[in-house]
């Protein structure tokens, strides 16, 4: 019988070892594929004027993707200004402060804006949003820089809702109790220990909330403007992940301006991976304090 349940314990680990490594496999040969497809228009353009070039215009041969960059960091930056204490208070209301009736229902509705399709958010913002930006600034077009950050905002949300709340709920109620057997109230019993007891899994959230803002396209093309211009506020704009989507369809094979886009990529990547990067660095250095 021991034997047996050591024979499936192991062939449990054997299978979650495999899909592991089949993971880690994955995320390599992306990463070598995009080096390999993007570094040659690295070289022939010029990495300096690659990144820093203000003007995208692959009929001239003139590919630099600043504009790209500044607009994903505002852009991104923008979203996470105004999505994360949202979120984050949301989080806290419904996972201590909430009725079990209203928490139920709330976290249902976090639960559906989980699912919908990044192209229906897009839509609404296309039908709802951006005219309404144009009227209320007076714009002779709603699609803009703030149209995106605001529908990546609202996006982001229910990753961090829904992530805070799983950390906070983790926290033992032994550490609350005391907190209140002290002479503390309930508010700052929640986020003078509660929150610090549940920091890790809040900074989770707002990680995953970068990923989900910094990745997205579809939704971007339909309220941003797509346009190769400097960042503003209310104007045209267009992210690395819209560059490459909406151009990459009719890029002829081969050509400077396929192995461009394929660059756009690389740098989208290594633009992630050290977000990622940073963010893991302070938390772990946070969990040795």
């Amino acid at each position: 019988m021991k034997k047996r349940k050591d024979l499936i314990e192991n062939i449990i680990y054997g299978i979650f070892l495999l899909l592991g490594l089949v993971t880690v496999g994955m995320v390599l040969l992306i990463t070598v594929y995009l080096i390999i497809s993007g570094i040659p228009a690295i070289r022939e353009i010029g990495f300096f004027d690659f990144v820093s070039g203000k003007t995208w215009d692959y009929s001239k041969g003139e590919f630099g993707i600043l504009p790209f960059i500044l607009t994903s960091v505002y852009g991104t930056a923008g979203a996470i200004f105004l999505g994360v204490p949202v979120g984050f208070f949301a989080a806290v209301y419904l996972s201590k402060m909430a009725h079990p009736k209203v928490k139920l229902i709330a976290k249902t509705a976090v639960s559906l804006l989980a699912g919908i399709p990044s192209v229906v958010y897009g839509f609404v913002g296309m039908i709802v949003l951006v005219p309404a930006i144009r009227k209320a600034f007076n714009l002779p077009d709603g699609s803009s820089l703030f149209a995106a950050i605001i529908v990546l905002a609202v996006m982001i949300l229910p990753s961090i809702i829904k992530v805070s709340i799983t950390a906070l709920e983790a926290v033992p109620k032994e550490y609350e109790d005391a907190s209140l057997a002290l002479g503390a109230t309930p508010v700052e019993t929640y986020f003078r220990v509660s929150v610090p007891a549940a920091k890790s899994g809040i900074a989770a959230a707002v990680v995953l909330g970068v990923g989900r803002a910094i990745g997205e396209a579809m939704a971007i093309i339909m309220v941003s403007g797509n346009a190769e211009n400097m960042p503003k506020l209310f104007g045209s704009v267009r992210f690395l992940t819209t560059a490459v989507a909406s151009e990459m369809n009719y890029a002829t094979d081969g050509s400077l301006h396929q192995q461009a886009l394929f660059s756009v990529a690389l740098v989208l990547f290594l633009f992630i991976m050290l977000i990622n990067a940073v963010l893991n660095f302070f938390l772990k250095r946070e969990k040795e304090k």
